[in-house]
């Protein structure tokens, strides 16, 4: 028996790669463990998006290459983001590598730990454009009662601060009938949440099919049976469409969340990160999806100290931020990315700053987050429960309004025994910075 235990590094879009390479290694026969110590080898899928994402992966690898010359592991390889971007400089610096496989090339995982566990010390890449699709089960490693489905890969949209598109490379859908198959067998499997990833869901099927096809695929979705709610994510703002629009708000089992990246309000900073929206088309989209799905939850990402941002800029930010309320917001501070046109842009902006500017943003949600959340307050809402908490004897739970990992949660507090997976209806009864407490609603009455 060879155990191979994985490390899963970075955002869901990479998950869902970890997740298929643990379907083809048990595939070939390899047992998965979660214990390191007892791996014969260890598989790192790294990130790399921005520097702190760099250093974690970094980290992960030299405390796995202690596996490699002190422990049982006889094979250490490499794959994800990281090891596209760094071809041949990984096995050079860190002799403990014993193989590294390109982002597009992970499928092949399996045949790589066989080769490396034979003797041999191995790269291997493929071109970037390339779209694996793998012929497994993937091994879904989120609990069970919700996954991520990745509809597309790479990215076209050039970004001035972003690497993606020269690791992930351009933008591939995938085939409809084979996510809606996928789709069907992890509903098979208890899937009940199904969340869309791409680095851009908006523009699923243009490539395909020629034409947005996202709410083609979202209707298609909605009849599978079993799922109860489909949510999206990375919706880039200026590719929003009407079908898209109608299809949210018509559907019942999808959430009423959108994501979408806006990165900035400033025109000037807006214009230099090569995004192609403007404050008021942002206003305009942002108007538009509140007045037509009125329950709409919208969450953003923004970047704080972009190359030549000033304190006039950082103030229009706040100040739309103030104005538009989102209901789910994180900021990270600008990443100066090597081979990125942003990273040799004049007026880099200070750590300081940066990080100055991010907590002001942050200050300023979290007021915002608290005032929604108490507004909240003595109203039933359906939760889907996550896990549950011994230590302090509440179970864990999510509303429609929370993707998993980057949102809040329901906290509910009952003698009844819940199962992860359970859809329930839960009174409200607190509001916390970024989470809500409640009762199960047969029981707010006592």
């Amino acid at each position: 028996m060879t155990n191979v235990f994985l490390i899963s590094l970075g955002c869901d879009k990479n998950l869902v790669d970890s997740e298929y390479m643990l379907g083809l290694l048990r595939s070939r026969g390899f047992e998965i463990t979660d214990v390191e110590e007892d791996a014969d080898a260890i598989v790192i899928n790294t990130c790399c998006f921005i520097n702190d994402a760099k250093e974690e992966s970094v980290q992960a690898i030299l405390e796995m290459a202690q596996h490699r010359k002190n422990g049982k592991c006889r094979a250490l390889v490499i794959t994800g983001c990281l090891a596209e971007r760094y071809r041949g400089e990984i096995m050079e610096e860190i002799p403990e590598v014993d193989a590294v496989l390109g982002a597009s090339s992970y499928d092949e995982i399996a045949q790589t730990v066989e080769r490396v566990l034979a003797g041999e010390r191995c790269q291997h890449y493929q071109d970037k454009n390339r779209l694996p699709l793998p012929d497994v089960k993937r091994m879904v490693s989120t609990g069970g009662h919700y996954a991520y489905l990745k509809i597309a890969e790479g990215c076209d949209k050039r970004c001035t601060y972003c690497i993606i598109p020269k690791i992930r490379g351009s933008y591939r859908s995938v085939p409809m009938e084979r996510l809606i198959a996928e789709a069907e067998d992890l509903a098979g499997q208890g899937v009940k949440e199904l969340i869309l990833v791409a680095q851009e869901t908006t523009l699923y099927g243009v490539d395909l099919y020629g034409e947005k096809c996202l709410h083609v695929l979202l209707q298609r979705l909605c009849e599978i049976p079993g799922l109860r709610w489909i949510r999206i994510l990375y919706c880039y703002p200026e590719e929003i469409y009407p079908e898209l629009i109608e299809t949210i708000g018509r559907e019942k089992k999808i959430c009423h969340y959108l994501d979408l990246p806006i990165q900035h309000a400033s025109n000037r900073i807006l214009k230099k990160m090569g995004r192609r929206t403007t404050a008021e088309e942002l206003r305009k989209i942002v108007g538009t999806l509140r007045e037509r799905i009125p329950d709409i939850v919208l969450r953003t990402t923004l970047v704080a100290g972009f190359p030549g941002e000033t304190q006039d800029d950082h103030e229009i930010l706040m100040d739309f931020v103030d104005e538009m309320e989102f209901d789910r917001l994180g900021v990270f501070p600008y990443s100066q990315e090597e081979d990125t046109p942003a990273a040799s842009m004049e007026d880099q902006v200070p750590e300081e700053i940066k990080e100055a500017r991010r907590d002001d943003l942050m200050e300023l949600q979290q007021e915002i987050v608290f005032e929604k959340n108490e507004s909240v307050c003595g109203r039933t809402v359906t939760a889907m429960v996550e896990g549950f908490l011994p230590e302090e004897n509440v179970y864990v739970a999510r509303t429609y309004a929370d993707a998993p990992g980057v949102d809040g949660y329901l906290f509910i507090e009952t003698q009844e025994t819940l199962m992860s997976g359970d859809f329930v209806r839960v009174k409200v009864t607190e509001a916390r910075e970024y989470d809500l407490i409640g009762v199960l609603e047969d029981e707010s009455a006592e």
